[in-house]
């Protein structure tokens, strides 16, 4: 299997996950010909895409759908709660309304090779989905917009050859920063968004000696910094009543503007 992410943070989300034979992505909330530029890092054109995953209906994970839906004409995939948001979204433009696939909590469905398992999660949106994919033995999951995690969430997590992990913020920075009181207490309650501390607190509830990459995505331009991200996790996982260090594990911290780089495993 391959990731990339092809942009990720508070302006826009794009990832993509794929084999040989299978390409999708999850999000498209930078414009279509910042995702083309990102496919073609990949060796990939639109044409190859075989889906594309929506995660909930928050323009930094759509606002570059409409174009790809016109342009490619291929399935998107969401929950029927985000699909009936989609459509009155008047930026998006028209879609064909026969490409939206209906996903559901907890039932798995197959893309071509990929097994595809939508998880609830909590979020301020209509119906929120994170999304594991399983390859064989290979599985990848790919988790942002999370206001908080349970055992369900962790359970979910298990097992996982790479992650890629919302670090939205550092609680300091967010609360005496410029944000308005109210928005400070949407990311931070439970339908907001996961901080680095709690980021790294999740990933020690599902840490396993075969995770091969940890992401840190979705960082938020004004409330928290790639290194400060990077160094709060390594040290949540350091710090917890575990065998393992931060340094025995490959984290990175997804780009914002730019495709990181390619993960194959």
């Amino acid at each position: 299997m391959r990731l990339c992410s092809v942009a990720s943070g508070s302006s826009g989300n794009c990832i993509y996950v794929g084999t040989d034979t299978t390409h999708l992505l999850v999000d498209a909330g930078i414009s279509g010909k910042r995702i083309f530029q990102g496919l073609d890092t990949l060796d990939l054109c639109g044409k190859d895409l075989d889906g594309i995953l929506i995660t909930h209906e928050h323009s930094d994970h759509i606002s570059g759908l409409g174009v790809l839906a016109r342009k490619l004409n291929i399935p998107i995939f969401a929950t029927e709660g985000t699909i009936q948001e989609l459509k009155k979204i008047n930026t998006l433009g028209s879609i064909d309304e026969s490409l939206y696939q209906p996903v559901h909590y907890e039932q798995k469905f197959y893309i071509k090779d990929i097994l595809v398992d939508p998880i609830k999660i909590s979020h301020d949106s209509a119906a929120p989905v994170a999304y594991r994919f399983v390859h064989g033995q290979q599985k990848v999951g790919i988790m942002t917009d999370l206001g908080h995690f349970d055992d369900y969430i962790a359970e979910k997590l298990m097992g996982l050859d790479a992650l890629l992990l919302e670090a939205n913020h550092d609680v300091n920075m967010l609360q005496v920063g410029p944000y308005p009181y109210y928005l400070k207490q949407r990311i931070l309650g439970d339908r907001g968004h996961l901080s680095n501390e709690n980021a790294g607190r999740l990933l020690n509830k599902i840490l396993h000696s075969n995770l091969k990459h940890i992401i840190l995505g979705h960082l938020s331009r004004e409330n928290n910094l790639p290194d400060l991200a990077y160094e709060t996790v390594r040290m949540e996982i350091t710090m917890a009543d575990h065998p393992y260090k931060g340094d025995d594990f490959n984290i990175t911290v997804a780009l914002r503007s730019e495709p990181s780089p390619v993960i194959e495993f």
